[in-house]
């Protein structure tokens, strides 16, 4: 377990928490500080990372996603992707009901990026919304 323990290590494994019953929840994770590498130019680019999602069983260990966001500091991704990658992380991990990744990129070259990813519980792949 990450929480509480001094020795915990940067890696891209998130932990869970079971969660009592209770009425409807929705949580929300919002990282100001996001870090990546454009893959093409290997030039940082910097985010707002929301990530939003109404819980089944499990939440999200908050010390286990500060090591996650970690691990994309120094990797190669285009902004869409990433937004597509954590989506899938979280879903992986939760199996939530309901689960939003949206990525706000600063302004390079005169563009900001937004994309937003969405999964649905009870829906295929094909079918889920992935606003890009």
């Amino acid at each position: 377990m990450k929480l509480g323990n001094p020795n915990a290590r940067v890696d891209r494994k998130l932990e869970v928490v079971q969660i009592q019953p209770h009425p409807p929840l929705e949580v929300k994770l919002n990282c100001t500080e996001f870090t990546c590498r454009c893959p093409v130019t290997n030039q940082p680019d910097w985010a707002n990372l929301v990530i939003e999602y109404v819980p089944d069983e499990v939440i999200v260990e908050s010390k286990s996603v500060k090591l996650y966001l970690e691990t994309w500091r120094d990797e190669g991704i285009f902004h869409e992707h990433l937004a597509q990658r954590v989506l899938q992380d979280f879903v992986d991990v939760l199996n939530p009901i309901w689960c939003s990744v949206t990525v706000n990129f600063n302004s390079r070259g005169g563009i900001a990026i937004t994309a937003t990813a969405q999964y649905y519980k009870g829906e295929n792949e094909d079918e889920s919304s992935n606003t890009m």
